[in-house]
């Protein structure tokens, strides 16, 4: 029997990418998702699931361990497939797509920044943002400019060719944001981003997602047990029991 799955370091390595058009239209739909369920055997895991987001929009996703929230997102990503309902990200339905396609929404479309980093600990800082604009081929002159540009932009101008072990927790957190963003995507996913942080380091990244978001115009879907983190959101929802309850 499967339960709610967590996005790891490795689904993160076959999913990162690099977006060429930025969202610059407020009005315009990040993500979609209708009447989506998902069951793992005889557990009804989602069961009718509805949200939307513009582009630019903070939202906040909360719900007690179990609720269902890791395999909604999961199933935003494309790595789990629902059983009913569509999803549609940046206008394109999940569901109707090739693998092939589904793999290119994924890399060129989202973002992922998580409670545990996941860094490559023999990759610099600047490396480990590069890595993501290698996997698509990205021109070196153009990714050593936004790469350098966005680690100057979350504060680690300074910190280019530290290796993640030389590094403290929020500026790993820091990378992995730039990281998250190398690509333009239409939305990130930021699943506990704080989680490992003490709760000043947690405050200044928290406001860093916000900032960038603002400056990108990219949706954050946010989810945490923090009621606190939601202050930076534009909508709180909570899930309890494979339902959306509050939106």
């Amino acid at each position: 029997m499967k339960y709610d799955l967590g996005l790891g370091l490795f689904q993160h390595l076959s999913i990162m990418g690099i977006l060429k058009v930025r969202i610059t239209n407020n009005d315009t739909q990040a993500l979609v998702v209708e009447s989506v369920k998902k069951s793992f055997g005889c557990v009804d895991v989602l069961k009718g699931i509805d949200l939307s987001m513009l582009a630019g929009e903070r939202v906040a996703l909360m719900g007690p361990s179990g609720s269902g929230k890791s395999t909604l997102l999961n199933c935003i990503c494309g790595i789990e497939v629902v059983d009913e309902g569509e999803i549609k990200i940046g206008g394109q339905c999940l569901g109707q797509l090739s693998p092939g396609a589904l793999d290119q929404v994924r890399r060129d479309h989202i973002g992922y920044v998580f409670q545990s980093f996941h860094l490559l600990p023999t990759l610099t800082a600047f490396e480990n943002v590069e890595f993501s604009a290698q996997l698509v081929g990205m021109g070196k002159r153009e990714r050593i400019k936004r790469v350098t540009d966005l680690l100057k932009m979350v504060g680690l101008g300074n910190r280019l060719d530290h290796l993640p072990d030389a590094l403290s927790g929020g500026e790993r957190q820091r990378v992995a944001i730039a990281r998250a963003l190398v690509h333009h995507p239409k939305l990130v996913l930021a699943d506990e981003p704080t989680g490992s942080l003490d709760s000043e380091t947690g405050g200044e990244v928290l406001d860093l997602l916000k900032e960038l978001s603002n400056d990108f115009q990219v949706a954050l879907l946010l989810v945490t047990h923090d009621l606190a983190s939601t202050r930076i959101c534009d909508r709180v929802i909570t899930m309890k029991d494979g339902r959306l309850i509050t939106d």
